[in-house]
């Protein structure tokens, strides 16, 4: 068992390799082994590429006879825009398959697949590992809904920015770096039409290499200033907006190649569970909301936030501008209750990354 799981984390440590690159396919690495040796692995690139399972055992070769294959997620079994990973594992002379976790999606019965071939089959090995790297995926393939994620970066006294609305920059470098990780890793970067007013942001992963999400702006009455960084690279870009806008602005936006989304409103505002429901067809698996306190309790009120990552550095601010806004709590046991909260030094500040 314990060279099972040794093999596994390499596998998903494999598959890490593809984060930010491979939506709305899944993250998947996969390694062949023989005798105690690897003699073939390979990750998912990008969406329309080889599947990992192809690349391991392209490298393997003639040594994939009789070997066993690590997989993090299930193999798929299905023609899609590639032929199924079932098919040349079997052709392979593969004698044993060991899979982190089922894939969600209905088309892939890879594990019964291979048992009904008559491979050596196991499933459930780093089950927990396995999922929370491609939690995005697996949300997305349930529910057809983006996986969401608040970004909150604040001063000990839990505030985003003093009271005369400056707010660069509350945490380190370090922090600031981590966050441009992290938007290299989602489909979309979220933020309100205050932000994009009080900052004027690039939403840009520019401290780090990695790939640019798109934009989005949540801009009820599509009052964004045409002079901002944002409208530079319109194909970027989604601003989301409700039947309040007026009719020629919205032309001139799709005009500039603006993709501009109409959302049901709610109290004349955006209604952000619609948005994130219409955000999903545009096939977005993932969204970082780095907006202002409004945003985020909107969002958390209307049950669309998955995950919480607060940094806090430490300041003191005093009076200025809340982290999050009214989410009507006025009892201390009506309070949302975090889950499985992680806390980790990043630079001078803390992070602490917990589940809604």
């Amino acid at each position: 068992m314990i060279s099972h799981k040794k093999y596994m984390e390499l596998a998903i440590k494999l598959a890490e390799k593809g984060k930010g690159l491979t939506s709305p396919n899944p993250m998947v690495g996969c390694i062949v082994v023989k005798r105690g040796r690897i003699v073939g692995k390979g990750f998912h690139r990008k969406a329309g590429t080889e599947h990992a399972e192809v690349l391991a055992l392209n490298d393997a070769g003639k040594k994939a006879i009789n070997s066993t294959l690590y997989v993090n997620l299930e193999p798929c079994s299905h023609w899609g825009r590639t032929p199924p990973c079932t098919e040349k594992i079997v052709e392979a002379g593969v004698r044993e398959v060991i899979i982190g976790v089922h894939d969600p999606n209905p088309l892939v019965d890879g594990f019964k697949e291979l048992k009904f071939r008559g491979l050596k089959t196991k499933i459930g090995i780093l089950e927990h590992e396995a999922k929370k790297l491609n939690e995005a995926y697996i949300k997305y393939m349930r529910t057809k809904r983006p996986f969401v994620v608040i970004k909150v970066a604040m001063s000990m006294d839990g505030r985003i920015a003093t009271k005369t609305g400056d707010s660069k920059y509350i945490t380190s470098k370090e922090a600031r770096t981590y966050v441009h990780q992290l938007r290299s890793e989602v489909d979309a970067v979220m933020v309100g039409l205050n932000t994009v007013l009080r900052d004027n942001p690039e939403l840009t992963p520019r401290l780090v290499k990695g790939k640019d999400p798109m934009k989005i702006v949540v801009d009820s009455k599509l009052k964004i200033p045409k002079s901002c960084s944002l409208m530079k690279n319109p194909a970027k870009l989604i601003i989301a907006t409700t039947s309040k806008a007026k009719k020629n602005e919205v032309k001139k936006l799709q005009q500039k190649g603006i993709n501009v989304i109409m959302t049901k409103s709610k109290n004349g505002m955006v209604d952000i569970g619609d948005l994130v429901k219409q955000l999903g067809k545009h096939e977005i698996t993932s969204i970082m909301i780095e907006g202002g306190s409004e945003l985020n309790s909107s969002a958390i009120k209307a049950h669309v936030v998955d995950k919480i990552f607060i940094f806090t550095a430490p300041k003191l601010i005093g009076n200025g501008l809340g982290a999050i806004g009214n989410l009507g709590v006025n009892k201390i046991d009506k309070a949302i209750n975090l889950k499985n909260p992680v806390c980790r030094r990043i630079g001078k500040d803390m992070l602490v990354e917990a589940y809604i």
